[in-house]
């Protein structure tokens, strides 16, 4: 099976950065990453848009408020401040008990 040059395995590890991502992109881009991370157990996302004009910044609270796995996103107090949105992710459901 060949690989898709087109394809790169991005990291999982709850921090997703959006600069590496072309801005027509970031709505599918954010909504595919924090369902894996849902999936993964990953319960805490941060998502790095920049400060910038705001516009990537609108693009994630929308697909974060439209999405059926996030309990709760905000702004972060720390240094980032408006360059980063931090979500929780609802618990996954443990199909053993469903």
């Amino acid at each position: 099976m060949e690989m898709d040059p087109e394809i790169t395995e991005y990291p999982l590890d709850g921090v997703l950065d959006l600069h590496t991502f072309h801005p027509r992109d970031a709505a599918d881009v954010t909504k595919e990453y924090i369902n894996a991370c849902h999936d993964a157990g990953i319960r805490h996302v941060r998502i790095i848009h920049g400060k910038g004009t705001g516009a990537l910044r609108a693009i994630v609270h929308k697909v974060l408020k439209q999405s059926t796995v996030v309990d709760s996103w905000k702004t972060p107090a720390d240094s980032s401040s408006w360059g980063a949105t931090v979500a929780v992710l609802k618990r996954p459901i443990d199909s053993r008990h469903a």
